[in-house]
């Protein structure tokens, strides 16, 4: 994933916050395990236990994140229990540093609504859908030959052709008419701003006020078809006021969205990103905003990207995938993989899943991005689930590996990244993540979040664009290292 506009948060200490201890240190590791421990409690007693109970919680974190989808595997019920307990414990624990004192998130007030600036494009609305490939814009069959060729691959779950189809059938759907997409994190490479303009939408941008962030948005949609709303302070967009703080601003944000989208309907579209503990506060303050407009404004949309590395239940047709291309990996793989996986206690080139499987468990979890990356945006998979269980329009899609600028910046990602088309995983530029995963989001809210599914992993893994991570022959986590290796001299070019 990508930051919301690029850069550290200014301040680690205003708007939402970790809790104090009784130490009075605000301990992100005390949170995080709390939190996994009270989703799985009523479901999964022993896994509970297991968490409360881990005393290396930054490297631990992993198998517990594990089983809270593993946990969920036996009744749809159990899913969207674990979803609902682990929102909660969240966001019962989290406060609001506010004049000096911490508040619960129940107090947490608003100020006066921002000035709002608005901005429409010069151009004519683009009325087909155009996907940047590899130095070129695929248009019409062009396109779904490519989505053929990356299912052949297993780049894309076979799903994702279906879906983008559908777009391309339906070009009227590209101008979402009658809604008001909240982009936060209004810069984020991996955001839908560029595309949605484009196509000539409406658009509610929201992201930090600095002037680099919003000279970059503010030229985008100068140049596009759609309409920009911006917060500041001025009601022409400038660089210089625009932007608000969604750490501190969460609940004034959440009452300008219900003024200035009127009558059409509201789409909040999370693509905020932040480094280390400031991603979950700040994935906190979206969540309480997002529950001030549905208490609001009930038939509010929400759209979220999953990242591709975490864990997710897959069909018994990807683990078939997976199997067979472990079976018939070459010889030299196989001479190569037996001293290798013996030499690392079994951690190197492992299969990735039990043949059979149905479903398996995709664990692509990385280590690198920490268990505060692993919980913000599990937070989103959590309330995606419980909203669609609620009767929410709902749009949550598997996002591919992408070189955005927070992954390439860590050297270790960065040369896996470029190291892994050796193991069948295709890492996609951020121009090619964007306008694909708009196209979905278009998809979704067109067609009432895409089709229904009796298991909430269904849901999640419906149009799936995983970049591979979940067929491959191996599990992704033994092969990270070897293509950090295969990968670092092109990483350091």
């Amino acid at each position: 994933m990508t930051k919301a506009g690029g850069g550290r948060h200014p301040s680690e200490q205003h708007g939402v916050v970790f809790p104090r201890g009784s130490d009075g240190r605000r301990s992100t590791t005390a949170v995080g395990r709390a939190v996994v421990a009270d989703a799985l409690r009523a479901v999964d007693p022993t896994g509970s236990r297991a968490a409360e109970q881990e005393t290396n919680w930054r490297s631990g974190y992993l198998v517990h994140f594990r089983r809270l989808v593993e946990s969920g595997l036996h009744r749809g019920d159990d899913a969207v229990a674990i979803a609902r307990a682990g929102a909660d414990a969240l966001l019962s624990r989290m406060v609001v540093r506010a004049a000096g004192e911490d508040v619960a998130l129940s107090r947490w007030s608003g100020g006066p609504l921002p000035g709002t600036a608005e901005l429409g494009g010069s151009a004519e609305p683009e009325t087909e859908l155009a996907l940047p490939y590899r130095g070129k814009r695929l248009r019409g069959d062009d396109l779904r030959r490519q989505l053929d060729t990356w299912v052949q691959a297993g780049v894309v779950e076979p799903t994702v052709p279906d879906a983008v189809g559908r777009v391309l059938d339906h070009p009227e759907w590209l101008r979402l008419d009658g809604r008001v997409v909240a982009v936060l994190g209004a810069a984020a490479e991996m955001g839908p701003l560029g595309p949605l303009l484009a196509w000539g939408a409406r658009v509610a941008a929201v992201d930090l006020p600095r002037h680099a962030i919003w000279s970059r948005v503010l030229d985008t949609a100068r140049g596009a078809a759609g309409r920009v709303l911006v917060p500041g302070l001025a009601t022409t967009p400038d660089p210089a006021t625009s932007g608000v703080d969604l750490l501190s601003d969460a609940p004034r944000i959440a009452a300008w969205l219900a003024d200035v989208a009127g009558d059409d309907q509201i789409v909040i579209g999370d693509y905020v990103y932040a480094d280390g503990a400031t991603n979950v506060r700040v994935s906190v303050a979206v969540d309480v905003l997002t529950s001030r407009l549905i208490a609001d404004r009930p038939d509010t949309a929400l759209a979220f990207l999953a990242t591709p590395t975490d864990v997710f239940a897959v069909p018994a047709e990807t683990v078939r995938a997976s199997v067979e291309a472990y079976e018939a990996r070459p010889r030299s793989a196989k001479l190569l993989g037996r001293p290798l996986r013996t030499l690392s206690g079994g951690r190197l080139l492992r299969r990735a899943y039990v043949p059979g499987s149905d479903p398996g468990i995709n664990d692509s979890l990385v280590p690198q991005q920490g268990p505060n990356y692993a919980l913000a945006k599990r937070l989103q998979r959590w309330r995606a689930t419980a909203a669609r269980r609620d009767g929410r329009l709902v749009s949550m899609n598997v996002a591919p590996p992408t070189r955005t600028r927070s992954v390439v910046k860590n050297r270790a990602l960065a040369a896996a990244y470029a190291g892994a088309h050796r193991f069948g995983v295709e890492v996609f530029e951020p121009a090619t993540s964007n306008v694909l995963m708009a196209a979905l989001l278009v998809h979704d809210l067109n067609t009432g979040g895409g089709p229904a599914h009796p298991q909430p992993w269904q849901d999640e893994a419906y149009a799936a664009v995983h970049g591979g991570l979940w067929r491959t022959a191996y599990a992704p986590r033994s092969l990270l290292g070897l293509a950090a290796l295969l990968g670092a001299p092109a990483a350091r070019r």
